[in-house]
């Protein structure tokens, strides 16, 4: 597995399926993978289940994928 990627996007090529569960990192809206919530929102993948300790606000964090 190569360690370092070009963008999010490429970081989660062929990793992502429908219904998955992640666990996402971050306090409150700090240290949030903001690049990464935005590959997975733009990946169209659909029925995920995040754990968190927060779940964003409305279209910021993991709130984009309410």
């Amino acid at each position: 597995m190569r360690k370092i990627y070009g963008s999010a996007s490429e970081a989660l090529d062929g990793l992502l399926v429908d219904g998955m569960t992640i666990a996402a990192g971050g306090f409150g809206l700090c240290g949030i993978p903001e690049l990464l919530i935005d590959a997975l929102v733009a990946s169209g993948v659909k029925d995920l289940t995040i754990a968190s300790n927060n779940c964003g606000v409305d279209g910021f964090g993991l709130g984009k994928l309410l």
